[in-house]
């Protein structure tokens, strides 16, 4: 395999094991931190022991805070920026004159608030066609403190051009690093963000010392509502028993590295939101995609109790226990999907 040049946006921890993987696959990658503060201390330490702890950066990446820098002769471009601050990197990148049209791939797991875009989407609109090759969202159960250290990783390249999608897994494949392809770009996104949702009430009910009966109950309805809402927007249902459905699903809700487990989790304890989210160093990109799910799905007309009861737990101050009471006397029905 040739070597690429690939811009990585975004240094924090699943930035930082992204690159480090593209780059002892043979690629010369460029990592872009937007802090000009925190780009000079990862410059001189090569570590982010609050964000990914006991991982040094490869010594043949290269770290900027100029954009332009970045992007001057990327091929690929991995955004791997929070959600909700994808348009505005994207918007700076449209204001560059680069030399190539790159491919851009979409790390990023989220629904934007207001707008409800997905992520290829908000790179879609913000880059001219002309200006990209194309557009691709790397998706599955994929914690950044686990691909970091090399622990045996399998996840999804989607893209609606099947070749976008073999050009991501023909950089991204290692031994250890193992890439599928899929053409249901809508079903990948939507199953990677909407499941963060339910993995705030795994968190919830782990708070609140429920048992493995709740969860086995909650990760299957919690897939149903996933797939309630994918195929009404023309989703393939069989995405949803991929890795990007239901393997990630499964890991978030349990993993003891997920942020959205860690918050509901604290929530379900007692804690206020805004409290918990202070004093956390990185994103729980959960708690907005719930915004936007709750939005989405009144939209759609499609019905999502257990989003609906996150939904009134994080925005309206609605206690756990009286979500769960709620859900599990709701009028008996059928076990459709």
């Amino acid at each position: 395999m040739s070597s690429r040049k690939v811009a990585v946006l975004g240094a924090g921890s699943w930035g930082i094991a992204t690159a480090n993987l593209l780059c002892r696959n043979g690629h010369d990658i460029i990592l872009w931190e937007f802090d000009p503060a925190a780009c000079d201390s990862l410059k001189t330490t090569r570590k982010l022991p609050s964000k990914l702890p006991g991982i040094d950066v490869e010594d043949r990446i290269l770290i900027t805070n100029s954009l332009e820098e970045a992007l001057r002769e990327a091929e690929f471009v991995s955004c791997v920026v929070p959600a909700q601050k994808l348009r505005a990197t994207v918007k700076k990148i449209a204001e560059l004159k680069l030399n190539i049209a790159p491919l851009y791939i979409n790390l990023s797991k989220g629904i934007e608030v207001g707008s409800l875009r997905r992520m290829s989407e908000v790179i879609a609109e913000e880059i001219d066609a002309s200006n990209r090759s194309g557009i691709c969202t790397l998706s599955g159960p994929s914690h950044a403190e686990e691909v970091a250290r090399g622990i045996p990783t399998v996840i999804t390249a989607a893209s609606e051009d099947n070749s976008v999608a073999e050009a991501v897994q023909t950089i991204f494949t290692t031994p250890v690093f193992r890439v599928y392809t899929s053409t249901d770009i809508l079903g990948v996104e939507l199953a990677g963000s909407l499941k963060n949702v339910i993995a705030l009430a795994a968190g919830m009910l782990d708070g609140l010392g429920m048992g493995d009966n709740t969860q086995g109950a909650l990760l299957t309805r919690g897939l149903v509502e996933i797939a309630r809402v994918g195929v009404k927007m023309g989703a393939d249902p069989l995405t949803f028993s991929g890795l990007s459905g239901v393997g990630d699903l499964v890991t978030t809700c349990l993993s003891r590295h997920s942020r959205n487990r860690f918050v509901g989790e604290q929530i379900g304890k007692g804690r206020k939101l805004k409290d918990v989210i202070a004093k956390m160093p990185m994103i729980a990109e959960g708690v907005a995609t719930t915004e936007s799910a709750f939005v989405l799905a009144g939209k759609l007309d499609v019905e999502i109790p257990i989003t609906t009861e996150v939904y009134k737990v994080l925005f309206e101050e609605k206690s756990p226990r009286s979500a769960i009471n709620d859900l599990m006397t709701r009028e008996p029905k059928s076990e459709d999907f």
